[in-house]
């Protein structure tokens, strides 16, 4: 009897800058990111990627991936992805963009990655507000315009 349904295993999760295809269908992901450094909080996050692979799974499912506050409840953002598998020895690579990300302050945020509501994977997403390397200063403000001479 061949089944209709196996709930697939997420075979990887990462969180990058940018991810490109290439002409071949392949992937190229850009920038993988553990921690996300910043040097002031609020912050926006101009363009994040989530890249998720399935694999030994067969038929229709729904990812969802949601970032969670460092509060532990709060979920600051959160995308769902209609996928299916037609047997076991096929994969799907999704990619969820979170562009405009608003991090408010510094913290442990979480990554979730469920399929059909289930919990697969759970992982640390630190923000840290860093100083900037010493000779690393910011922008020079321009020289002030010269004014003319009182009259």
């Amino acid at each position: 009897m061949t089944p209709t349904r196996i709930l697939p295993d997420l075979q990887f999760s990462v969180v990058c800058e940018d991810v490109r295809r290439e002409v071949n269908g392949m992937f190229t992901i850009v920038g993988v990111l553990s921690v996300i450094p910043v040097p002031q909080l609020p912050v926006t996050v101009f363009k994040m990627f989530v890249v998720n692979r399935w694999t030994c799974g067969v038929g229709q499912f729904t990812e969802t991936v949601r970032l969670v506050g460092p509060d532990g409840t709060n979920v600051l953002r959160k995308g769902d992805i209609r996928f299916s598998l037609k047997d076991a020895a096929h994969s799907s690579t999704n990619l969820t963009f979170l562009g405009q990300l608003q991090l408010p302050a510094p913290g442990i945020y979480h990554l979730e990655v469920l399929v059909d509501d289930v919990m697969k994977l759970r992982y640390p997403l630190p923000v840290l507000q860093v100083q900037p390397p010493p000779g690393a200063e910011a922008a020079p403000t321009p020289p002030e315009a010269p004014q003319p001479p009182p009259a």
